[in-house]
């Protein structure tokens, strides 16, 4: 059975990806670098770049895998066993070197999923996963994800729970008011008995909204890809989902070699 979608064919890479053909062929070398095309049992009936391509279709419709599956000539059966494989090799590595101006913003963001073992009932009323997204704050590129954490877990305790504190050691964090007591830059807060900030610490906040709206700009370029809307994935499915997402979105705004692009 033929299939729709090809990788052969450049007009379906850039909407399901967000890369041009010649990103998206780097991308293939790397997952092909990190065993993509191992093979256990089976022989895989579609080529390296195709089941890449079948991924990124996933996580940017959240199709169901049995209606993704026709489309790139595959069954649903062989769809589950690309999917488990290549997901996790997609994923971003950790930031390894820090510039001397190096500054890291964080933020936390709700991602509705249906494995109730990672996710609980939060304050957007649905069962959801918290996870703590790290951006560069002069890129704005995707430096560290945590672990994804049940939903109605605060940032402040998500914060070093989801491990995520340990990519940003070292470096000046950025963060909003839920991150009191951690150590990071949060907004001046009025003192007990202060009825005012004074003028120059609104102007700091001002600064501090500014610059921290990059984090909300950059979950939102995430959250194009359906999947982190209602995530049905099970495990660690969500976090190599995000993992993998933050792989592209990086590599959509730089252009440049993914081993670069974290």
């Amino acid at each position: 059975m033929g299939g729709v979608i090809s990788a052969d064919e450049p007009k379906w890479i850039e909407p399901f990806t967000g890369l041009s053909p010649r990103q998206f062929e780097r991308l293939v070398v790397l997952v092909r670098r990190r065993g993509g095309d191992v093979q256990r049992g089976r022989p895989w009936r579609l080529p390296l770049a195709d089941r890449v391509l079948l991924v990124a279709t996933y996580w940017r419709t959240n199709l169901t895998l049995r209606q993704i599956a026709p489309l790139f000539g595959i069954s649903k059966s062989a769809a589950d066993r690309v999917l488990d494989h290549l997901a996790p090799l997609l994923a971003i590595s950790p930031a390894r070197r820090k510039r001397e101006d190096t500054v890291y913003i964080v933020d936390g963001t709700l991602i509705p999923t249906r494995d109730r073992t990672v996710a609980a009932s939060s304050k957007n009323y649905r069962y959801s996963t918290n996870l703590q997204v790290v951006i560069d704050a002069n890129s704005p590129l995707v430096v560290a994800i945590g672990d994804p954490l049940p939903g109605n877990r605060n940032d402040c305790r998500a914060y070093t729970e989801s491990g995520v504190d340990r990519a940003c050691r070292g470096v000046p964090v950025l963060a909003d008011g839920g991150y009191q007591g951690t150590g990071l830059l949060i907004p001046h807060r009025r003192q007990r008995g202060q009825e005012h900030l004074s003028p120059q610490q609104e102007a700091e906040n001002a600064v501090h909204r500014r610059a921290r709206a990059r984090v909300e700009h950059a979950l939102s370029r995430l959250k194009n890809w359906k999947i982190l809307r209602d995530c049905r994935l099970k495990g660690d499915g969500v976090h190599h989902a995000i993992l993998g997402i933050a792989r592209l979105h990086n590599m959509a705004l730089t252009g440049r070699r993914p081993e670069s692009a974290r």
